[in-house]
């Protein structure tokens, strides 16, 4: 009897040790939910769509400023979790994902160069990353968004989908910095050119104001950005498959 009984109280405990590691783990996993329409499109990318079909590789070059890095080596910038996600959820496409850092660079001063960063890489889809330099420095918003124009318009007549990634949300800046007249010029250039947008900055404030991120604090460094890096990742995974339609290539 004692033995029975004691059986059971080792399982009764063994339960409670497996359930309390089960919710530490789910509460140190962030929630990052994105809400549908901050991910929908209806702009496509029909040559990452073809590339998904045929199995072809899916090469994307992400052109970025330095928020598109952290201060780590292992990949845990969004650019890394990105392809470690896709590569997770397309086994059959070989996908590569690469960076090319445009440090303090305003959206003019990219987009002259962008035909030359394509020069040997022949991506399948660009993810053109801007708009902090030039709100920082307060860039006449016509002016920007005539530079972003002339190059999702150079980088379309280079052969290659588009996505266009806006400014990065911090309620820290949000006083410092007038974010709308860009965030509204991508979104026109966008629709101009019918490339999908991806939304960070709505993201990004929607976690913020959801309570899965303290965006305000300075306190958590990198582990904090670590784990946006990974929800924007997993965010920007989904973007570019459902942008990509391949339920309606087959």
């Amino acid at each position: 009897m004692k033995s029975n009984s004691a059986a059971v109280l080792s399982l009764t405990l063994l339960a409670g040790l497996l359930a309390a590691v089960a919710a530490r783990a789910e509460d140190a996993a962030p929630a990052c939910d994105v809400p549908a329409y901050l991910l929908a499109t209806e702009s496509a990318l029909p040559k990452v769509a073809d590339a998904l079909k045929t199995g072809r590789p899916l090469d994307i070059l992400v052109v970025g400023s330095r928020s598109s890095t952290i201060n780590t080596s292992d990949g845990s910038a969004y650019p890394g979790r990105l392809q470690a996600v896709l590569r997770e959820r397309l086994p059959s496409v070989a996908v590569n994902v690469s960076v090319e850092l445009q440090v303090k660079k305003t959206a003019e001063e990219v987009a002259g160069g962008l035909v030359k960063l394509l020069e040997g890489k022949r991506p399948t889809l660009v993810i053109w990353q801007t708009g902090t330099y030039d709100a920082m420095r307060s860039i006449d918003p016509d002016d920007f968004r005539g530079a972003v124009d002339e190059g999702v318009a150079a980088l379309q007549n280079a052969g290659t989908d588009v996505i266009l990634m806006n400014l990065q949300y911090s309620p820290r800046t949000e006083t410092m910095i007038s974010a709308p007249p860009y965030l509204d010029n991508m979104r026109v250039v966008a629709q101009q050119h019918d490339v999908p947008l991806f939304d960070r900055f709505a993201i990004m404030r929607h976690w913020n104001d959801a309570g899965d991120f303290d965006l305000f604090s300075a306190s958590h460094g990198l582990e904090l950005a670590k784990r946006v890096h990974d929800c924007l990742g997993r965010a920007l995974s989904k973007f570019v498959i459902d942008a990509a339609h391949p339920a309606q290539q087959n």
